[in-house]
């Protein structure tokens, strides 16, 4: 029961996170190429970092091909299907959010059962969450949303230390993937909502030196 749970959450991380990709060739008006090298580039590119880290080789989609096809598939369909919604940077911003919640929590659950301890699973966590849709922004030409105002990163991170406290603690890992995936998804879904956002660094007057050098 388990394990269907867990492969069904990381399938369909897989589906939302190449969704968001191949949105983004839509909003660049690429052809049906960009639409697949972004939608597999943000799909199966957060999961393609962990595994090299944690030196699971092959990595994920070099041992199950079929994560791949999947990937060129959304894609194509994203291509045909992309001028349906209203708006399609809002339902970017709302699967992107889905997708690394979902990532969050598989990653580091991956990252567990390939034996790291619960500080790397959880930074394994945040990398599968958010290094798909840095490489999606980049090779779309936008600014990484991991480095923009919002919440984003710190979603990811809350959702994977939820998620691996639960573990470790003893608590199903089913009740621990729920947990970590809707706290992930409600603070980045409340950041949207109401533009939450961190507090930034803003510059101010250095100290004055005296000739002690106090």
């Amino acid at each position: 029961m388990f394990d269907t749970f867990a492969a069904a959450l990381d399938w369909f991380g897989i589906v939302v996170f190449t969704t968001t990709g191949a949105l983004v060739a839509s909003r660049k008006q690429m052809d049906v190429v960009g639409f697949i090298l972004l939608g597999t580039a943000t799909g199966i590119g957060g999961g393609t970092i962990r595994d090299v880290l944690l030196g699971a080789l092959p990595v994920f989609w070099v041992g199950e091909p079929s994560y791949l096809v999947t990937c060129v598939l959304v894609s194509v369909a994203t291509f045909l299907l992309a001028h349906i919604p209203q708006s399609r940077y809002a339902l970017l911003l709302w699967c992107d959010a889905i997708g690394m919640a979902l990532f969050a929590v598989t990653g580091a659950e991956k990252a567990l059962l390939a034996g790291a301890a619960p500080v790397v699973a959880v930074a394994m966590g945040v990398v599968t969450a958010t290094f798909g849709g840095m490489i999606r922004d980049i090779l779309g030409g936008e600014s990484p949303v991991i480095l923009r105002r919002e919440i984003y990163a710190t979603a990811a991170l809350a959702g994977a230390a939820l998620f691996v406290t639960l573990s470790v603690s003893g608590i199903a890992r089913e009740i621990g993937l729920a947990s970590g995936f809707c706290l992930a998804a409600a603070i980045r879904g409340a950041a949207l909502r109401w533009n939450w956002s961190l507090p930034r660094y803003r510059s101010r007057p250095g100290r004055v030196m005296d000739d002690r050098g106090d």
